[in-house]
């Protein structure tokens, strides 16, 4: 459940309805809005031509090509000039990387010569070709339940370890992870319960108060064929608690002298990026981070500079992230920005200009990301882009032009060449938003509410039908993923959900778990998950009552994942709100889930258990007043079944209806959406009795 890239893009997915099925349930088929949904849903994504140019520059500057309407163009800069060069290119296959929360199971040395390979719990090492293996580790194994080059699920799901061993820069060494998994608890996920005999996945899954693994790093010496045990905890045994529970991102220098890796306590509001000899096993602390009221990042961004010495690294030590330049000796040169907002990403790092390209979070609100331009050493910081739209860019290798990619919610992409000094000296193109307006298609809005505690001015977003027509009433459904760093307001151009051809408004609602506005007020979250930001997720819906198109009486919320556990929880706490939720593969109790992800934002069961008691869906059991669908996947191996399974016991218990729907040898997943619209119409529009106009 971490906020990684995949995790989200997945979440965003269903969040916005990219791919629409329309082949229906049966009895979908004959509700009101079908027919609608049926004409209009597939013609949405191609509605617009995108304007936005994503260019692959020249080494020189002097040119750049791209794609567009299916042919390949080049563009002359100091001509101004496009010619055509011949059919699109189509981008390579990208590999298919491992599966979701596992490492792969070997890695080839920089070299090429050689293999480092995890096999039946042990490390091996041999030629490229698989010969003259080498066994670097022989005491792994399911009696001593160590095992060696290999992590765990939580370690690759929530730490983004998707290697558990890596060669350094000569090939001469290659480090690896030692678990010991001896003293943890053990999960099991049925899987195949289609066919005529089940199978079993056995996990270690440290779920929240459990203990963890203790975790090593070692490196083998290939021209020694010494194995050293790194002191990566000052010469004191692996104890969960203190630095040194978790390690992970770990790296050699560009010199291979020094291995690096990242140490954190289990509360995670310490994090120490370390550095260690691999031929002593001695370590030191580069930088120290810490954050006391919550937690600190696990990963900051980090941009290692050419020269091997010094590296760009990104904290949020003041409140915002902001960016510093460092030695690798640990000495902190200087600060590179120090805003009162933050900032995002390096784009480009000039070394020979003395200059660093970003990102941030500077325009006229906290989505609209803005180019920067600033000195190492920390002068003429200078915002390069118009702060009345969001930016991605592309900069020239030499630093004088950059192509720009414009856009807002409502404002489709556009794009321009820009020089360094943040002129527009080319128009480039503009989408053409002609079968957006043919199709009735209308612009999502955006509007700003007060959050519950009365403090703060959050965003949302509103969708609607094509037919809209604010003399009639429609029913709303909260699209919400809804966990903490997260963002359900952008100011990318947003297409109308799919969903509102069927007769309803769609919502998409930011609270105080808003990613990018600051440490503190995403700090008003920490030990509260389930409470604070579904608070303002219904402050965000009531502050849509005075709107006279607005059915107040018929509202429904879906999620997935956290966006499930948004979905229950909303329904249970705010039965005056929400008349209608469906649950997919929700977490409904946080001491159900995993310990990195839960306890960093919930802290330790020992120090929270009143924030835990007061989150559980189970205890709300009692308070079911709407129509609530569940649904999980049996085989659901991040967000286990004995979630759902917990809260329809104690429904069950509390003489509560309610659905459920089951995906057999599902895993982490969100059910079908025609059979969860057939839920929402019957219970929201057919039920109620709303007149609805059919289109047919």
């Amino acid at each position: 459940m971490k906020n990684n890239l995949t995790k989200w893009c997945l979440a965003l997915l269903f969040f916005i309805g990219l791919s629409v099925n329309i082949s229906a349930q049966d009895k979908l088929q004959k509700m009101p809005g079908y027919d609608r949904y049926r004409e209009i849903a597939p013609q949405i994504r191609s509605s617009v031509v995108s304007g936005a140019i994503y260019a692959e520059w020249a080494e020189d500057g002097k040119s750049f090509e791209y794609n567009q309407d299916g042919k390949r163009y080049s563009y002359d800069v100091r001509k101004k000039e496009t010619t055509e060069i011949g059919d699109a290119t189509r981008p390579q296959r990208r590999w298919r990387g491992v599966a979701r929360g596992r490492q792969y199971a070997s890695a080839e040395s920089p070299n090429g010569e050689l293999k480092a390979y995890t096999k039946d719990r042990n490390m091996y090492i041999s030629n490229a070709d698989g010969s003259n293996v080498v066994a670097i580790t022989k005491d792994g194994n399911e009696q001593t339940r160590l095992k060696y080059g290999i992590a765990t699920w939580v370690y690759g799901e929530e730490l983004g370890q998707s290697t558990a061993m890596w060669w350094s820069p000569d090939s001469k060494k290659v480090a690896f992870y030692r678990f010991d998994e001896s003293t943890t608890d053990t999960y099991y996920v049925l899987l195949n319960q289609l066919e005529a005999y089940d199978s079993l996945e056995v996990m270690s899954y440290p779920k929240v108060g459990a203990k963890n693994q203790p975790v090593d790093l070692m490196v083998y010496d290939l021209e020694t064929k010494k194995t050293t045990l790194l002191d990566i905890r000052d010469g004191k045994a692996y104890e969960d608690g203190p630095i040194g529970t978790y390690i992970y991102g770990i790296d050699w220098t560009p010199d291979g002298k020094e291995l690096l890796f990242h140490s954190t306590n289990r509360r995670q509001n310490i994090m120490e990026y370390k550095a260690a000899d691999p031929n002593t096993g001695k370590t030191r602390v580069v930088v120290r981070e810490e954050w006391l009221p919550s937690f600190t990042k696990n990963t900051p961004e980090m941009e290692i500079l050419a020269d091997g010495q010094r590296f760009i690294w990104a904290s949020e030590r003041s409140g915002f992230n902001n960016y510093y330049l460092y030695n690798f000796d640990g000495t902190l040169i200087n600060a590179l920005t120090q805003h009162d907002f933050e900032v995002s990403n390096i784009v480009k790092v000039d070394e020979q200009a003395g200059e660093v390209y970003y990102m941030a979070r500077s325009g006229e609100n906290h989505m609209k990301m803005q180019l920067h331009r600033v000195k190492l050493d920390g002068t003429k910081d200078t915002r390069l882009t118009d702060p009345a739209y969001n930016h991605s860019v592309s900069i020239a290798p030499d630093g004088k032009h950059f192509v720009d990619v414009a856009q807002t919610h409502d404002v489709a992409p556009f794009t321009n060449l820009i020089n360094a000094k943040g002129k527009v000296v080319a128009e480039l193109a503009k989408s053409d938003m002609t079968k957006f307006n043919e199709l009735g298609l209308k612009k999502v809005e955006v509007f700003t509410f007060t959050s519950a505690d009365g403090e703060t001015e959050l965003h949302g977003m509103l969708h609607f039908p094509s037919n809209f027509d604010p003399n009639k009433k429609y029913p709303l459904i909260l699209s919400n993923y809804g966990g903490p760093a997260t963002n359900a307001f952008r100011e990318t151009f947003t297409y109308p959900d799919a969903l509102t051809e069927y007769g309803f408004l769609v919502a998409n609602i930011d609270g105080r778990n808003v990613r990018g506005r600051g440490k503190e007020l995403l700090d008003q979250l920490y030990g509260n998950l389930g409470i604070v930001e579904m608070d303002d997720f219904a402050a965000g819906i009531k502050s849509l009552y005075n709107r006279p198109y607005f059915d107040k009486e018929s509202v429904g919320v879906y999620g997935t994942s956290y966006g499930g556990t948004t979905a229950a929880t909303s329904l249970l706490r705010y039965p005056d709100v929400y008349h209608a939720a469906v649950a997919n593969s929700a977490v409904t109790d946080w001491r159900n889930y995993d310990n990195i992800y839960t306890e960093r934002y919930m802290s330790t069961l020992e120090d929270n258990l009143e924030g835990y008691e007061a989150s559980s869906l189970m205890n709300m059991a009692k308070d079911l007043d709407g129509e609530l669908m569940i649904f999980f996947g049996t085989s659901d191996n991040n967000v286990h079944p004995s979630n759902s399974l917990q809260l329809i016991d104690a429904l069950q218990k509390a003489r509560k209806s309610f659905e459920v729907q089951v995906g057999p040898d599902k895993g982490h997943t969100a059910m079908d959406r025609e059979r969860m619209m057939e839920f929402f119409i019957d219970r929201l529009v057919l039920q109620k009795g709303i007149p609805i106009e059919i289109d047919r």
